[in-house]
């Protein structure tokens, strides 16, 4: 199997669609945790970081629950006449950790799921919308890069330092100003530039440079197929969930897990680890092939 990155695109998009979508509908802390250890694995495989706000966001959306939810019977303290619960303490982790793994995929989504792979996937079925997306993903960076540049040019010029508070927040406004004048000069110059070319006077042709290969078939056909038994076995009968959190926590054993559940668990987590095992399986690939150089 390839990568994601060598993937076609409509097979990469289906991945993504799979992976994430259980992860937004599932309150299983299993489905969650399997989730979320595979969203980041892809997310580090390509080299990023970025981790320390997340974490924040997921230790605060975990404190945070308690002080509003005050259902479940272990008390762990009362705070201002209101008890906090341990019950809504993991129930306030769980959401968050659903939360912060749909944000790592969809984190790697937009970095593999570039402006040219949305156009071959929609280009000829929803033209306006696919170049509506691809000019959105485009912007993100480039907004990113031009703020840079304003805010680098500003402080060579001396507006102002970083190192004052006032300074700083002033210096953030006036690069926020010029960069909204930028944007709107650049929407227009863009739909002028279409425009002339002829852009929406009729159904136009495209050169793409991906094909679709046995490797995509079988890449797409084993992402449908771990979905679909990923939600027969959650969703196809009376399989109890293995964690309940009101009105009080009930954790059933692994040993009594039935045979859904495991099937389940497996399935998904075939699937939200295909993007790493295909990352390591390169990467030894293309270490054996240069010892044999």
């Amino acid at each position: 199997m390839r990568t994601l990155e060598n993937s076609n695109p409509i097979a990469t998009a289906v991945f993504f669609l799979c992976a994430a979508g259980i992860a937004m509908f599932s309150r299983d802390p299993v489905i969650t945790g399997l989730s979320l250890i595979g969203a980041v694995l892809l997310w580090m495989i390509q080299g990023e970081g970025g981790h320390w706000f997340l974490a924040v966001f997921l230790l605060a959306g975990t404190l945070v629950n308690p002080l509003f939810n005050h259902k479940g019977s272990m008390v762990l303290f009362v705070l201002n006449n209101n008890p906090v619960t341990l019950e809504a303490l993991l129930y306030g982790a769980l959401s968050s950790a659903m939360v912060v793994a749909t944000i790592y995929w969809f984190r790697s989504f937009s970095k593999i799921m570039t402006s040219d792979k949305l156009l071959y996937i929609l280009g000829s079925t929803m033209p306006k919308l696919s170049l509506i997306l691809s000019m959105a993903l485009r912007y993100v960076p480039l907004f990113s890069r031009q703020a840079k540049t304003v805010s680098d040019a500003q402080k060579t010029l001396g507006l102002y330092r970083e190192e004052n508070w006032i300074d700083n927040i002033r210096g953030k406004i006036r690069v926020f100003s010029v960069m909204v004048t930028w944007t709107l000069e650049n929407g227009i110059i863009t739909a002028d530039s279409m425009e002339a070319r002829g852009y929406g006077a009729g159904r136009r042709s495209f050169f793409s440079i991906y094909r679709f290969t046995l490797r995509d078939v079988l890449f797409l056909t084993g992402s449908l197929l771990l979905t679909a038994i990923s939600l027969l076995a959650m969703y196809g009968g009376d399989t109890p969930a293995v964690v309940s959190f009101y009105p009080a926590l009930e954790v059933i054993s692994v040993k009594n897990w039935p045979i859904k559940t495991w099937v389940s668990y497996i399935s998904y987590g075939i699937l939200v680890f295909l993007p790493a095992v295909a990352k390591v399986g390169e990467e030894i690939k293309w270490k054996y092939l240069q010892s044999k150089i």
